[in-house]
């Protein structure tokens, strides 16, 4: 592992049970959850949507620290609906996903350039990157 010089926050969760059945809570308490597998009846969430909904808020806020370097504003009605896949190839589970990014009133090129720059610099989009096949569509 990398060693840095500033680590901003660390997240500690324990997690119990796995998908089918189990449980995920924070250290701090804020995080909760039952866990289910994806598709079932189960009462709780799934690895998939977790990492949709963190990666989805993370673009948002590069989106946005890129939209003050150029002096723009992203809208507050700005949205990304995360779509993650997990699929199956003979035995072998891998994750695709779609990011499809709604900046309302903003312009084309503007809109494009501050996607493009989030998806460089947000840490979800690093850590993905070439590693699982992602779409970035503008909605």
């Amino acid at each position: 592992m990398m060693q840095t010089e500033t680590v901003l926050y660390t997240a500690k969760d324990h997690t119990t049970g796995g998908r089918g059945g189990g449980a995920s809570k924070s250290s701090d308490g804020r995080l909760d959850i039952k866990l289910s597998v994806p598709g079932t009846n189960g009462t709780g969430t799934n690895p998939e949507q977790l990492f949709g909904a963190g990666w989805s808020a993370c673009f948002i806020g590069a989106m946005k620290i890129a939209a003050g370097k150029m002096k723009v504003r992203v809208p507050p009605e700005a949205a990304i609906d995360a779509e993650i896949d997990l699929c199956l190839e003979g035995d072998a589970y891998f994750l695709q996903a779609r990011l499809n990014v709604s900046l309302p009133g903003v312009a084309q090129d503007v809109a494009e350039t501050l996607i493009a720059e989030a998806h460089r610099t947000c840490p979800y989009s690093k850590a993905t990157r070439g590693n699982i096949d992602v779409i970035i569509n503008r909605v």
